[in-house]
């Protein structure tokens, strides 16, 4: 009398086995790539970058995030006051240098003739 379903579709089905550790192999796997992938380099970078504003003295050269070139001309807790041309300061957040430049860059751009 079953001939519009089959016996073997009227079956119930089998229980659905539960994932174990093995089913959390994958995830967890990814979570470790992507840790050592961008959060490990990018809090090394900016723990460099606060050692490299701890470290700031009067007449070290910088570059500003923004591209502005200059040498400190004086510090405090918050700022640093920049010399980019003779007699010409500007004042920037510490957070705003953005790298220390070699000894005598600041010179030599200073001196190149205009064309």
């Amino acid at each position: 009398m079953s001939f519009l379903i089959s016996d073997a579709m009227a079956q119930a089905a089998p229980a659905a086995q539960q994932p174990g550790f093995e089913g959390l192999l994958f995830p967890l796997g990814i979570l470790v790539f992507f840790y050592f992938l961008f959060l490990r380099p990018q809090s090394k970078r900016n723990k460099e970058h606060k050692q490299m504003i701890a470290s700031l003295t009067k007449g070290v050269e910088v570059v500003t995030n923004g591209g502005v070139l200059g040498k400190v001309a004086d510090l405090d807790d918050n700022f640093v006051k920049l010399e980019i041309s003779e007699n010409v300061f500007i004042q920037v957040q510490r957070h705003a240098i953005g790298s220390l430049m070699p000894k005598g860059t600041y010179k030599a751009v200073a001196k190149k003739p205009k064309v």
